[in-house]
């Protein structure tokens, strides 16, 4: 198996190491109901619709002046 000639300096290792390791923006949608972001070909988690029919019911989330009393 071959070996290298010389030593690959700490900055060339760890250029090529990062090169793999580049984040991708994930993808999100509309909902088409709501209107809110969602990942797609899943259940909105904000209204519960899928492909324009409801399949989940949602329990509204209480607001925050409720939980400070």
């Amino acid at each position: 198996m071959p070996n290298p000639k010389r030593k690959h300096t700490r900055s060339r290792r760890d250029l090529r190491r990062s090169a793999n390791s580049k984040l991708e923006a994930v993808n999100v949608v509309a909902c088409s109901n709501c209107g809110e972001m969602r990942l797609p070909h899943n259940i909105c988690p904000k209204c519960g619709f899928y492909d324009g029919k409801p399949v989940v019911e949602v329990k509204a989330k209480k607001e925050a002046a409720d939980t400070a009393k």
